[in-house]
This record gives structure tokens, sequence and C-alpha cells, in this order.
């Protein structure tokens, strides 16, 4: 009976925490930050031979006609736009362009340890600490619920902190079921 309430828990407080992000925490929404392998649509107007679909590459950059290479990792699309249109001026100005992100492939997290399905997942929208572990299938019987690991890479080294499972299903300390980023890990001893 005790495994059906924490599953019930979990499902809740997934659902809950799905509905409850605010626009600006979307993942595709306008402040959406570009990430390496992520498809982006690049057109401008009146020139054909401009438009294409075009891959960050693992390096943040992506290559673009007349302009070359341009950094396109941690920018929003109207800053690759604003870029594009300045470095096109010379050759075409008043450029309109557009900049779309057609498929994110980089908002990847990583669950591992004692879970039923370890591995990585690309998720399309905002994923907290408890939907990532349903996503990796729930906790083995011998997983350490209360001492969960998420590891995340910032500039200047990692960090690490704690998330006690067993805490959160029980409705208590929630605000330790964060949001995670792109490249989080989630460690399941």
């Amino acid at each position: 009976m005790k495994k059906y309430s924490v599953w019930i828990v979990l499902i809740f407080v997934g659902f809950f925490r799905v509905f409850s992000v605010s626009a600006q925490e979307g993942v595709a929404g306008p402040g959406y930050l570009i990430g390496p392998e992520d498809l982006l649509h690049i057109s401008v107007w009146r020139d054909e031979s401009l438009t294409r679909q075009v891959v960050v590459r693992p390096d943040g950059m992506i290559s673009f006609p007349l302009v070359g290479d341009i950094r396109a990792e941690e920018r929003t699309v109207d800053e690759i736009k604003n870029d594009l249109v300045r470095r096109l001026a010379p050759f075409m100005p008043n450029a309109t362009v557009s900049v779309a992100v057609e498929k994110i492939n980089s908002y990847k997290i990583y669950v591992l340890g004692k879970v039923n399905r370890p591995g990585e997942y690309l998720v399309g929208r905002p994923t907290d600490i408890l939907q990532a572990l349903s996503l990796a299938g729930g906790l083995t019987p011998y997983a350490a619920e209360n001492n969960i690991r998420l590891v995340r890479r910032e500039k200047g080294g990692q960090k690490s902190a704690i998330f006690r499972y067993g805490e959160v299903v029980n409705g208590e300390n929630l605000e330790q079921n964060i949001v995670l980023k792109r490249g989080d890990v989630v460690i399941v001893p």
C-alpha cells in the first residue's frame, strides 16, 4: 500500500509542477537560451538562398553564408537575429531576418544509479527532479531515497545538492524539487 501512495503523490506533485511553471521558465519561450545540437531555422526575406536550417555545433557556433561563424550557445533567438542583421548589413542593408528554434536537442538531463532505467533523457519542457526520477522508471527497492544527489555544472566548476525524496513525497521541503537545467545529473545511490 505504501508503494501505491508514493506513486500517487509522485504523480500529483509532478502534475502540479508541470502546470505551475511560469511561461518565462518555458523551455522554448522567448527567453530560451540556445544550446549545442539545437536545430534553428533562419530565413532572410526575399532571398531564398539565405533560408536554411542550421544545427548548433558542439562549440556553440553556427555557420551562415556571407557572415561566417556566429556564437549561438547561451543566446536567445532575438540576439542571434540582431547579430545576423548587423553582419549582413554590408551586403544587404535593412535585411529582414527570422530565426526560430525548430527542434530542441540540447535540453538533456541524466539520471544515474539505483533507478529502473538510468540514462540520458532528452526533455523538451521544464522538468523537475521528481519528474526526472519518474522518467527513469522510479527508484529501485535498494535506493537511498533520502541521499539523492543533484550535480550541476556551472561556470567555474560543479555544484552538488542533496535531494530527500522521502520528504518531498510526504509534502515536506518541496522547494528542493527544483527545475533541472540542461546537463544536470541526478544520482541515486
